[in-house]
């Protein structure tokens, strides 16, 4: 059976969908609105549920799971309908701390990756600076050497629970210039010299902060060095491939929300005497992006058993978000537009999911670098 969801999967997704619809939907508009979210208690509950930890040992507090308890995770979480505050906590689950759980040692596991698990605390990934995006080679933020302890200079910017995290896995340049001078250390927010800059005003995820981060002079002992040192960039790469799978299930289910939303809408709302779903143009279009929508799913699930497998999922992942989150602006564009006046009005939750989705073609890697990906595995014959 593909894919392999067993009835384990299915309670788990259930488990996250009744959290989400119970703790989060009822409130994402006023924490829209407000900027802020009981980021603190949230990440203490869904701790309490075990959820924090799907795909990590029992060593850290973690389940020890694998990829497609993190899809029914992902799809369940989706019914928050809070683009903002599901990334929050993806970026703690699936960007920031999966790499600690591959490459870190064990005291740097019970020193940070345990708390996360236990939601005592919440973890941030600091790779985007003012000059590098993308293009992660040119990371200019510096780690240098003095006695046993580097000492971090730079800034970082559009981070993800950059004012919230109790730390960051933290790319830095402990090298020469280009890939090969790039290392991941674990920085603690607590530390002097350390300080979070603007908060940025953002279309979309608006619940949520994405941050400017500066570094003056800030020490941290070499021991909260990831793996080896120079060898980050690998590492950012290899970390990449889960981050830009949950943004492809991301989008699958921002659509599949949009779509529920479109329909309904569409049947009870009339124009010229009949609803609007009835006229067949919109017939058309909705069953033209439910096919494209299955399309989406099959190869993101494609991906995910990539993940899975242990095979190289670098082709399949990068397709999967190229494919996946460009579909979603088409998608999500029309069946605002479905909703006519009412799609610009913020009491309907289109207009919120319209903003929200549109950082997933940028977030991650850009759809543009997803095509130079997947044609670089062409061209080798991948």
């Amino acid at each position: 059976m593909f894919p392999p969801f067993t009835d384990e999967h299915d309670q788990l997704r259930a488990l996250a969908r009744d959290f989400a619809e119970r703790e989060i939907a009822p409130n994402s508009a006023a924490w829209d609105a407000a900027g802020e979210w009981p980021h603190r208690e949230i990440f203490r509950q869904l701790a309490e549920l075990g959820l924090l930890g799907i795909r990590y040992p029992d060593s850290v507090g973690g389940m020890g799971l694998d990829w497609w308890y993190t899809t029914a995770f992902v799809e369940g979480l989706g019914h928050a309908r809070n683009g903002g505050v599901v990334m929050s906590i993806l970026v703690d689950t699936d960007m920031a701390t999966p790499i600690i759980g591959e490459i870190g040692t064990e005291e740097q596991k019970q020193e940070f990756l345990a708390p996360v698990v236990r939601g005592e605390k919440i973890a941030a990934l600091g790779v985007s600076e003012p000059d590098c995006g993308s293009d992660v080679a040119a990371i200019r933020t510096t780690a240098k050497k003095d006695g046993t302890d580097y000492v971090i200079n730079g800034q970082k910017t559009y981070i993800t629970n950059g004012a919230i995290a109790d730390f960051i896995t933290l790319a830095v340049r402990t090298g020469g210039e280009g890939h090969g001078g790039i290392s991941l250390v674990l920085f603690p927010t607590d530390t002097p010299g350390f300080s979070v800059g603007r908060k940025l005003d953002k279309l979309g995820t608006r619940s949520v902060d994405s941050c400017e981060l500066h570094f003056d002079n800030c020490r941290i002992p070499q021991r909260y060095l990831l793996g080896h040192e120079n060898a980050g960039f690998y590492y950012i790469m290899t970390n990449f491939q889960g981050e830009r799978l949950v943004a492809a299930l991301t989008a699958i289910h921002s659509m599949e929300l949009a779509l529920g939303d479109a329909i309904r809408f569409g049947s009870e709302r009339k124009a010229f005497g009949r609803p609007v779903a009835k006229f067949q143009v919109w017939k058309h279009k909705l069953a033209e992006h439910l096919a494209s929508l299955e399309a989406a799913k099959a190869l993101t699930y494609q991906a995910v058993q990539r993940m899975q497998t242990g095979e190289d999922p670098t082709k399949l992942v990068s397709m999967a978000k190229l494919f996946s989150c460009d579909l979603a602006q088409r998608v999500i564009y029309d069946c605002q537009q479905l909703h006519g006046g009412a799609g610009y009005i913020e009491e309907y939750p289109i207009t919120r999911l319209a903003r929200d989705v549109r950082l997933l073609t940028i977030g991650g890697g850009t759809s543009e670098v997803m095509k130079e990906i997947v044609w670089k595995w062409t061209e080798m014959g991948g």
